[in-house]
């Protein structure tokens, strides 16, 4: 072999790695570029997956390229919002290799939506999911007691809030006796002792009725009131809920959910309880106008009186009574006129139906000269058929009667009619 083979076979023996060592390699390269280790990356999100082990793999992509990404859960557990497909995002991390694939990605170590904050995209989405489930329901919204006894305040004890409750109340509606649960309204910790102030209060009825919130502040600050834990929290609760949170524009989920929203803790106090001043100037009026109206009634009265003691039955009584015979008598008289009238054409009546019956008698006919003939049996022997020779048969005359019997019996020539006996 010639020399100049030697070197080339050395060059070749030199610069051989092994696949490991090549990933290290450019993985020391990569780790070694400063602009390398703190990168912003926009993109669109794609391929997102969340593995059992907390991990998120997803892909960052434009129009011309793409990069494999990955999140590991230390990470991925300070996220405020569920990242989506196709939601453009901004993230932040470091580029570098993964030596058993020998391919680079970008390590995220935040993630951002693009063209708003995290938070803001965490609220619209936890608020869209409890809205699909129902929980800002109107027909779940429990009605507040007219005249609380007592009130629970869940917030800070050394915030503004609670003070501002307090004295608004005292002012309002100083029979109501308060009771207040302290929590923190800001941090990790916050929204799990607001749950458990929540349940709390249910669990030994502690009130009958609930003011939740603090004093305002950034998104941030006001966060706790976002959490799905205490929107549920709220929405199981026994005991109505006022959710007085931040100032007047601040709007949080727990505002949603409560069976009330007030614009700020002092709102809230002014929802939770009557204006005593206002009650009393309220029953001030009513009183009046019970009064203006009894005055009136009894003026009423007293002119009824007036009209009924004028009259004449009342000032002469027997006068009234006198009244009263007269028509009796008037009645008796037309009653006894209608009577008699009545009578009258009964008589006439009578007469007329006695004169029919008269003339139509037998006792009239047998006058006339005729008689009627009778068996013995007693049946009226109307033919000669009736009768047969040696029948005895009675002749009923106008003045007795005539026993006889029948010696011979003739038909008339035509047969139809018997001659009379």
């Amino acid at each position: 072999m010639s020399a100049p083979d030697l070197q080339n076979g050395s060059a070749m023996e030199k610069n051989v790695y092994t696949v490991s060592d090549l990933n290290q390699i450019i993985k020391g390269l990569l780790d070694g570029v400063p602009e390398l280790q703190s990168v912003c990356v926009q993109g669109e999100l794609s391929n997102y997956k969340v593995y059992p082990s907390g991990h998120h793999y997803f892909t960052l992509k434009d129009a011309q390229s793409a990069i494999r990404c990955v999140m590991f859960r230390s990470s991925a557990e300070k996220l405020r919002f569920l990242p989506e497909n196709g939601m453009d995002v901004t993230a932040m991390g470091r580029v570098t290799v993964y030596p058993r694939d020998g391919a680079y990605q970008l390590y995220v170590s935040a993630l951002n939506p693009q063209g708003m904050g995290d938070l803001y995209v965490a609220f619209e989405q936890l608020k869209k999911k409890l809205e699909a489930i129902g929980l800002f329901d109107p027909a779940h919204k429990k009605p507040l007691p007219a005249f609380p006894k007592t009130i629970a305040v869940i917030t800070s004890e050394a915030g503004a809030a609670v003070r501002d409750i307090i004295r608004v109340t005292g002012k309002r509606w100083p029979m109501a006796k308060i009771v207040i649960l302290p929590v923190r309204v800001q941090g990790v910790e916050a929204p799990g002792e607001i749950v458990e102030a929540l349940r709390y209060a249910n669990a030994w009825k502690v009130a009958d009725l609930i003011i939740t919130g603090r004093g305002g502040g950034s998104i941030e600050d006001l966060w706790a009131f976002n959490d799905e834990r205490v929107a549920r929290a709220i929405y199981q609760s026994e005991i109505p809920v006022i959710s007085a949170v931040g100032h007047e524009p601040d709007v949080t989920i727990a505002d949603y959910v409560a069976d009330l929203r007030a614009a700020t803790p002092s709102n809230g106090a002014e929802l939770a309880v009557p204006d005593s001043d206002e009650l009393r100037a309220a029953l001030g009026g009513l009183s009046l106008r019970c009064d203006h109206a009894l005055r009136k009634h009894l003026e009423t009265s007293r002119a009824a009186l007036r009209d009924l003691a004028s009259r004449r039955v009342m000032q002469s009584p027997m006068g009234y009574l006198d009244l009263k015979r007269m028509e009796v008598d008037m009645q008796r008289s037309r009653l006894l006129s209608v009577q008699e009238r009545r009578v009258a054409a009964a008589r006439h009546g009578f007469v007329r139906v006695s004169a029919s019956m008269d003339a139509l008698s037998p006792l009239k006919v047998l006058g006339r000269g005729y008689a009627i003939a009778s068996r013995s049996d007693g049946q009226t022997v109307r033919g000669v058929k009736d009768a047969a020779p040696g029948d005895r048969i009675a002749l009923t005359l106008r003045d007795g009667r005539l026993d006889c019997i029948v010696d011979e019996r003739e038909e008339n020539s035509d047969g139809e009619k018997g001659n009379e006996l």
